[in-house]
């Protein structure tokens, strides 16, 4: 198993500020990292420096159209299929984050709930 770095202190801190605007997601730690889930689902968290997002096919395809996004891989070969990283900007900016994180709960609510 590879070793990640840890997430800096000011990514943690953006991430608990964003995470206490939406009551409805769950907050836990997923491989280490700060984390939202819905119905159980793994919907949006933090890697390393980047804030990732679980979305549907159309959405991501959106996201990877936008400059500074790109697919999520936490390991080289290992792309994480319906996963993309939020460009820094998108990240700075509440109103479009937030936009983006209602698209990750959306898809996250429509999977099958997990206990």
């Amino acid at each position: 198993m590879p070793s990640f770095t840890k997430s800096s202190p000011e990514m943690v801190a953006r991430f608990e500020e964003v995470a206490a605007r939406h009551p409805a997601a769950q907050r836990r730690k997923m491989f280490g990292y700060a984390a939202m889930f819905i119905g159980g689902n793994f919907a949006t968290g933090l890697f390393e420096e980047s804030w990732v997002v679980r979305l549907s096919d159309a959405d991501l395809a959106t996201l990877l159209a936008t400059p500074g996004a790109d697919g999520f891989s936490p390991m080289p070969g290992k792309a994480m299929r319906n996963w993309g990283r939020l460009p820094v900007d998108v990240v700075a900016d509440d109103a479009v984050l937030d936009a983006w994180l209602e698209r990750a709960f959306a898809f996250a609510a429509s999977l099958p709930a997990k206990g």
